[in-house]
């Protein structure tokens, strides 16, 4: 069993309170999980308002299969034209590790 994930540290636009980063924030998320079936949410920055992390977990039975899948993850993440992908960590494991 393989397992990968992925967190991303994003800068969001013209965001002035916490109301507003979650408008931004939980659409991505939901997009996460509804096109790829990952495990995904907000986990980082919570109190900064122009700031977010957001974390992405799956697993899978194949390495290439989690590795298409957090790429794809990451491209689209990346191409948001309301926020700015500041960084992106990537982990991948395998069970008997």
């Amino acid at each position: 069993m393989w397992i990968g994930w992925l967190e991303f540290d994003v800068l969001l636009g013209d965001v002035r309170s916490l109301k507003e980063k979650r408008s931004v924030v939980r659409p991505i998320v939901a997009e996460l999980r509804r096109r790829f079936a990952v495990s995904a949410a907000e986990t980082g920055a919570a109190e900064l308002h122009r700031r977010a992390g957001i974390g992405v977990s799956m697993v899978a039975g194949d390495r290439a299969h989690v590795v298409e899948v957090l790429d794809a993850a990451e491209r689209l993440v990346a191409a948001r034209p309301e926020i700015e992908l500041l960084s992106a960590r990537r982990g991948l494991v395998h069970s008997d590790d």
